[in-house]
């Protein structure tokens, strides 16, 4: 048995995704568990369809066992949202590897990065801080001050997916973890490419094909046949998401939120409260998105504030590792899975989101943000769906 860790959005799956199963499988994994963005993601959106229907589509798609990210990491930049997700892998004690794409396909080369980043930080900090201030943004600034000095490290964080997955490195890292770090050369489209090639695309032209075209019709032969049907499912039912949806509540909310309300929220410093809060006469989310961004904060970040402005998330939810892990959906070998980590796994795991909040004061905050998250994202569907969801939630279970 050799158990192999995936952190994923599936928003939507894709072939590329499907590759990176198969890699794994191939490398010799026989159970799979992914940790899964739960209804928001981390380039600061709604994911495109409810994460209880995405981890039923995973677990049809490859995976074994799949467990909710907490909103809070989901929310949040690149080390948080691996550190978060890796944490859940790792506190099961029981996953063997982790596994991951890159467009290196290299670990000898991630590594190498980490360890040049993690030096460059800590000796260059003054130097970076001078160009972070000229307005650029801290991976732009750290690739500069590498370039001048190590071409072949800075080509290789200039990459988004190196990029997390040095992340990823970092966290197993941190935590001390016995899972050994495998990696999947990403194939054909980069990260966020508006192409598709081969039979690939990224996600995002995938999403931009649901959201323009209002069908499935331009995404065929890029994801399996099981998604495109859940998808078309979900445009007759009305339950494909958008963020232009939440633009007059996200309005509402920074027009009635404090310069001190609005500083207490995570990822927001060096001053940007006062810019977000300046921009609060914005009559669209569009507007107020171009007058906050700059080049040293994306339009990624900015999104993702406004989503944590409007759930809740501070930073002293960051300060807190997840007390547990919700189970989404699993299958006969995620059974066995579950059985293996009950002797190892150091945080409970569990399927009811309502017991899991009664473990701690901590898991309660958990479960507050995560249901007032969904409770959010049920008016981003074109069919409004009724508060509390995550109570009532049905889990997956295939035992086919």
């Amino acid at each position: 048995m050799k158990i192999s860790g995936i952190i994923c959005e599936y928003n939507p799956f894709h072939n590329g995704h499907l590759f990176h199963i198969r890699e794994t499988r191939k490398n010799g994994a026989t159970h799979v568990v992914a940790v899964m963005s739960g209804n928001f993601v981390q380039r600061g959106d709604t994911a495109v369809m409810d994460k209880l229907e995405r981890a039923r589509l995973a677990v049809h798609s490859g995976a074994d066992l799949v467990i909710e990210l907490p909103v809070q990491f989901c929310l949040s930049s690149a080390e948080n949202f691996a550190s978060g997700a890796v944490w859940l892998l790792n506190s099961m004690g029981c996953i063997d590897e982790l596994s991951f794409g890159s467009e290196c396909g290299d670990i000898d080369k991630l590594q190498k990065a980490l360890d040049t980043v993690e030096i460059t930080a800590a000796v260059q900090k003054d130097t970076i801080r001078e160009i972070m201030e000229k307005g650029y943004t801290y991976p732009r600034a750290l690739t500069s001050v590498i370039n001048g000095t190590d071409s072949e490290t800075a080509a290789v964080i200039s990459e988004p997916n190196n990029l997390l997955a040095i992340e990823y490195m970092r966290a197993l890292k941190k935590y001390r973890s016995d899972m050994q770090p495998f990696t999947v050369k990403r194939v054909n489209t980069p990260h966020d490419s508006a192409d598709a090639v081969n039979g690939y695309a990224s996600a995002s032209y995938i999403r931009e094909r649901i959201l323009n075209d209002r069908s499935t019709v331009g995404i065929n032969g890029y994801t399996s046949s099981i998604w495109i049907d859940a998808l078309n499912n979900a445009f007759r039912n009305g339950e494909i998401a958008s963020l232009s949806r939440l633009e007059r509540i996200m309005l509402y909310k920074l027009r009635t939120s404090s310069v001190e309300d609005i500083a207490q929220i995570n990822d927001v410093g060096q001053g940007l409260e006062n810019r977000i809060y300046g921009a609060r006469m914005a009559g669209s989310l569009d507007e107020l998105l171009f007058t906050v961004k700059t080049k040293r904060y994306t339009m990624s970040r900015i999104r993702r504030i406004m989503l944590s402005l409007l759930i809740g998330i501070t930073k002293e939810d960051m300060k807190q590792t997840a007390p547990y892990g919700r189970i989404l959906a699993f299958n006969e070998r995620g059974r066995e899975i579950l059985a293996k980590a009950k002797d190892t796994a150091s945080i409970p795991y569990a399927t009811s989101i309502a017991k899991l909040s009664q473990l701690s004061p901590e898991a309660e905050r958990f479960a507050e943000l995560e249901i007032r998250a969904s409770d959010v994202y049920g008016l981003a569907l074109e069919t409004v769906t009724s508060a509390q969801k995550d109570y009532r939630a049905r889990i997956m279970i295939d035992m086919e």
